[in-house]
C-alpha cells in the first residue's frame, strides 16, 4: 500500500505557499495546489485534504508527490503533456519560406500554393498556413519608382514646404492633365445591384473618342478649376493658365505645382509666364507623380464618375466631368499633406541603398 510522502516546509516555502493560497489574483489551480501542500505539511491524509478542499483524492496525491520531488517548481507550472508530433517541422517551415523568398519555380515568375506544395512534398493547405503565418503573398506585387532626379531633394523640399506652410496672400494650386479619358459605351446593359448580388457591366465596349482634363486643385480649400480640351499641347496649357488667371483673385500670388512634362516648359509657356509675374511654377522631381496632390483628386473622379460611366459621345463624357467638378466644389474637402520632407528623404535613401545592394549581387 502506497504511503503519502511526508511534507516538511522551509520558512521561505511556507511563506510562498501561504501567499499563493490567499492571493485574489492568483490562478485558481495554483491556489488549490498551495492549500494541498500546506495541509499535507500539517500531517493530514490525502482523504482528509480532499474532503476539506472539495477535490478528488488523486488530485491531492498528484500535487503532494510533485511537491515532494520538485518542491515549489513542481506545483508552479503544469507538467508538459504528451501529444502528437507535429507533422510540419521547423525545418520544413524554413524551407518553404526560403524557397518562397529566394527562389522562383521553373517556367514561372512566382510560386502558387500548388507549385510550392509539389516542390517540397506537402499539401497546398500546409503551404498556405505557412505563408499566412509569415505574411507571404507571392501572388501580389507592388509597383514603385525611385526618382533619379539630380535635384530631387531641392524640388521635394520646395513642394512639401508649399503644402505644409503655404505663403501668405497666395494660392497654392496642384495642377496636371488627365489625358486620354475615353468615352466608352457598353455594348449591353448591366444588371443592377440587389441584395446578395453585386452590379454587373459588360467587359466589351464601344469607343467614342477621348478628351483631356486639365485640373488645378486649390490645396488649401480643396476646390478644383477644371476644363476639358481635345489635345494637351503647350497651346492648351496656356489656355488653361489663362483660365486659372481668370478664375482667381488678381491680387493673389499663384504658386503652381506641376510635373516635368515638356509642355509645361515650352518656350512660349515660359514667355507667357514672364508676362504674368504673379504665376510661380514649382516642378516636382521626375518620376514623382505621388508628390502632386491633384493626382489624388484624379483618382477620386476616376473611381466615382468615369470608370463605371457609360458615354455615347465625347459631349456626354465632358458634361459628366463638368457636373462632377461642380458638385465637388459645392462642399470641397482638401487633402491634408502630413509627411515631412526629411521623413520622405530618409525613406528614399533606404530604398536606394536596398536597390544598390540588389544590383551589386
Amino acid at each position: 500500500m502506497k504511503t503519502a510522502p511526508v511534507i516538511n516546509l522551509s520558512d521561505t516555502e511556507r511563506k510562498t505557499l501561504e501567499t499563493w493560497s490567499r492571493g485574489r489574483s492568483t490562478q485558481a489551480r495554483r491556489v488549490l495546489r498551495a492549500k494541498i501542500v500546506l495541509l499535507a505539511a500539517e500531517g493530514k491524509s490525502n482523504d482528509g485534504i480532499a474532503a476539506e478542499l472539495g477535490t478528488s483524492k488523486p488530485t491531492v496525491g498528484r500535487w503532494r508527490s510533485r511537491f515532494a520531488k520538485r518542491r515549489i517548481a513542481g506545483i508552479e507550472k503544469d507538467a508538459p503533456r504528451p501529444g502528437r508530433t507535429p507533422a510540419l517541422t521547423a525545418k520544413m517551415v524554413d524551407l518553404i519560406v526560403r524557397k518562397t523568398t529566394q527562389e522562383k519555380p521553373e517556367a514561372a515568375t512566382h510560386w502558387s500554393t500548388r507549385t510550392m506544395a509539389k516542390a517540397v512534398g506537402v499539401s497546398k493547405d500546409t503551404v498556405q498556413r505557412v505563408w499566412s503565418a509569415h505574411g507571404l503573398k507571392p501572388h501580389l506585387v507592388k509597383t514603385f519608382k525611385v526618382s533619379n532626379d539630380p535635384q530631387f531633394t531641392e524640388k521635394l523640399v520646395d513642394v512639401v514646404g508649399l503644402y505644409i506652410s503655404p505663403p501668405e496672400h497666395a494660392l497654392v494650386l496642384s495642377c496636371d492633365e488627365k489625358t486620354q479619358i475615353q468615352a466608352l459605351d457598353r455594348t449591353q446593359k448591366g444588371l443592377p445591384l440587389i441584395p446578395g448580388r453585386c452590379g454587373t457591366m459588360t467587359h466589351d465596349y464601344k469607343r467614342n473618342g477621348t478628351t483631356t482634363l486639365f485640373a488645378a486643385l486649390n490645396v488649401l480649400e480643396g476646390k478644383v478649376i477644371g476644363t476639358c480640351m481635345q489635345r494637351h499641347r503647350h497651346q492648351e496649357w496656356i489656355k488653361f493658365l489663362k483660365l486659372i488667371d481668370e478664375k482667381t483673385s488678381p491680387e493673389l500670388e499663384l504658386h503652381l505645382i506641376v510635373d516635368n512634362y515638356a509642355t509645361h516648359k515650352h518656350p512660349k509657356v515660359q514667355a507667357w509666364l514672364k508676362r504674368h509675374p504673379r504665376f510661380h511654377v514649382h516642378f516636382t522631381p521626375t518620376s514623382s507623380s505621388w508628390l502632386n496632390l491633384v493626382e489624388r483628386w484624379f483618382r477620386e473622379i476616376t473611381d466615382q464618375r468615369i470608370r463605371r460611366g457609360t458615354f455615347r459621345s465625347i459631349e456626354q463624357l465632358i458634361q459628366a466631368i463638368e457636373d462632377y467638378i461642380r458638385h465637388h466644389n459645392q462642399s470641397p474637402k482638401p487633402f491634408v499633406w502630413t509627411a515631412k520632407a526629411d521623413e520622405i528623404l530618409a525613406k528614399v535613401q533606404r530604398a536606394r541603398k536596398v536597390l544598390e545592394k540588389i544590383q551589386s549581387v
